[in-house]
């Protein structure tokens, strides 16, 4: 931002999603200095976010993101340029730079003189990412099946999931990022790179509403209990169980995300952003 005459009014003070399900208190006022070339990733998520050629607009960008995360922004609303950089206390050529990006990412629609909206949830393209998760999950466990034992990753996610009842956690958002940690790890344990950069795009984009599935506390305690199963019929080379809970596993999260409705959302919303219209 050069002069004085582009910069946006300080943003009004507003709770600024920074966790998938943790909020803090404000929505910060992003700077140019003090903007990262790597962006912060939710716990356990080991993708490294592309270097953009505008730090600022990549920070907006983060910020922006987790507002639609945490349904802040919420399906269907709707607001102008001028407004969310003014919120966020940013000159709106970053703010373009992070609306673009969102859109081309899906979860934005811009419209000639109607400005811009936070794009619907598509069920049936969810459905598809869900399909093409078990794939390449499946095929992690016949890799590391097929390497002879000890198995190390093996034993290390044993002592996260493998535990009685009072060790389990019991707080949503840290349950929900430990699963997502579990299902990477699967997968990263194979050594494909290009099997891990296809698994993260595809938990990026389920992210959204996969989430709320770890509002239910019937769905934690199945998840600690599925995932240990899994790792010890692995360990005891009953690969074809293995592959039958797996699957069972993630069409029943699928099918939990089937059941979200608009109501639950509207739950799931924190609070409007004061440039929604």
């Amino acid at each position: 931002m050069s002069g004085t005459r582009d910069r946006a009014a300080p943003p009004a003070r507003g709770r600024q999603g920074i966790e998938p399900i943790t909020l803090i208190k404000r929505a910060p006022r992003v700077k140019d200095g003090d903007a990262s070339e790597r962006a912060a990733q939710p716990a356990g998520s080991a993708e490294k976010v592309p270097y953009s050629a505008n730090p600022l607009a990549e920070q907006v960008y983060q910020l922006l993101r987790r507002d639609i995360f945490s349904f802040r922004l919420f399906p269907g609303d709707r607001f102008s340029e001028s407004e969310i950089a003014q919120y966020y206390g940013v000159s709106r050529t970053p703010m373009r730079d992070a609306l673009f990006r969102m859109r081309r990412e899906g979860y934005l629609e811009v419209g000639f003189r109607r400005g811009w909206k936070v794009a619907d949830i598509d069920f049936g393209r969810l459905d598809q990412l869900y399909d093409l998760r078990i794939v390449l999950e499946l095929a992690s466990l016949d890799r590391l099946a097929s390497n002879a034992p000890p198995h190390r990753v093996i034993d290390e996610m044993k002592t996260l999931w493998c535990v009685t009842s009072g060790e389990r956690e019991n707080d949503p958002g840290t349950v929900f990022n430990l699963d997502e940690g579990f299902h990477r790890g699967l997968i990263g344990a194979t050594g494909n790179d290009e099997m891990l950069r296809v698994h993260n795009e595809v938990t990026e984009r389920i992210r959204i509403v996969r989430r709320l599935d770890f509002l239910k506390p019937h769905r934690t305690s199945a998840t600690y209990e599925e995932h240990a199963a899994i790792l010890t019929l692995l360990e005891r080379g009953k690969l074809a169980e293995a592959h039958i809970v797996l699957r069972a596993h993630i069409t029943q999260s699928k099918l939990e995300v089937r059941k979200i409705t608009l109501s639950m959302l509207t739950a799931a919303r924190d609070s409007k952003l004061p440039f929604v219209n």
